[in-house]
């Protein structure tokens, strides 16, 4: 059963099941963050910024990275997002991360004088991303590193098979996320801000995939469709027979002959101060 919202909630919720599919959603994406971690020089010793961290995950992988002599600064809005972090951290015998609640959208970020930071699907989702380049900007000590994956073209999010339905669907996300006072397709103007706030672009690479269901790669967008649509029910923009449509849609076309899903196009930015 999902917990109730709470008033730290984000427009994908902090429910358990919004937890779950976090969870699952690192774990795909798990292997490209680690090779740009590695290609941006995080390594053992340093201290490194997880802004927006959410449950954690990536934060447990940064920590072991880090090491015993080093450390990492994870930070939120959400309390239950970081209660989560702590029990896993308690959980694994992890003692250098530092969880810390902080409104993004505001707050000053941690004179931590870091050598790296990682932010993945969270400029999205604010108001004045904008405020939060510089404020990185000033976290890290010079050359430090900051490692982004952010959307630019949501819209790829497709089935090869036409489906106006679910191509429907992704516009009332896009419009959900819009409305909550987000940017879906912030990796489009994400670089230039970097670029006048100091930063050199070290690598831009774009991320598209097509798969099928038999991919790992598929329970990604799959978990997204199950949570997502309940979701969009409990925000009043999508009514619960339409939801319903949407579920049932993509279970056929999944199972289609030659079924291929074209995912949302993510940019990563490894970039320099």
């Amino acid at each position: 059963m999902s917990t109730a919202i709470s008033t730290d909630d984000y427009v994908l919720g902090t429910h358990d099941e919004e937890l779950a599919r976090l969870g699952l959603q690192h774990r795909v994406w798990r292997s490209r963050a680690l090779d740009a971690w590695r290609r941006a020089g995080f390594s053992a010793g340093q201290t490194l910024l997880d802004v927006g961290c959410g449950p954690g995950y990536a934060t447990l992988d940064l920590a072991e990275i880090a090491g015993a002599k080093g450390r990492v600064i994870a930070l939120d809005k959400s309390a239950r997002f970081l209660d989560a972090l702590r029990s896993a951290a308690v959980r694994h015998g992890v003692a250098n991360i530092t969880a810390k609640q902080i409104d993004l959208e505001s707050d000053p970020l941690p004179a931590a004088n870091a050598h790296g930071a990682w932010v993945r699907w969270v400029f999205a989702f604010l108001s004045r991303p904008r405020d939060l380049v510089a404020r990185i900007a000033a976290a890290l000590r010079p050359g430090g590193a900051l490692v982004v994956h952010e959307y630019f073209d949501y819209r790829t999010w497709s089935f090869a098979r036409p489906s106006p339905l679910f191509d429907d669907f992704v516009q009332t996300v896009m419009r959900s996320w819009r409305a909550n006072g987000g940017e879906p397709d912030i990796g489009r103007t994400l670089v230039g801000w970097l670029e006048e706030s100091g930063f050199r672009i070290e690598s831009l690479r774009p991320y598209v995939d097509v798969i099928t269901p038999q991919d790992s790669m598929f329970a990604w967008p799959k978990a997204f469709v199950e949570s997502g649509t309940r979701r969009l029910v409990d925000l009043g923009e999508l009514a619960s027979e339409r939801a319903e449509a949407v579920r049932l849609e993509f279970d056929a076309q999944a199972a289609a002959p030659h079924a291929r899903m074209v995912t949302p196009a993510v940019l990563e930015i490894v970039a320099r101060v």
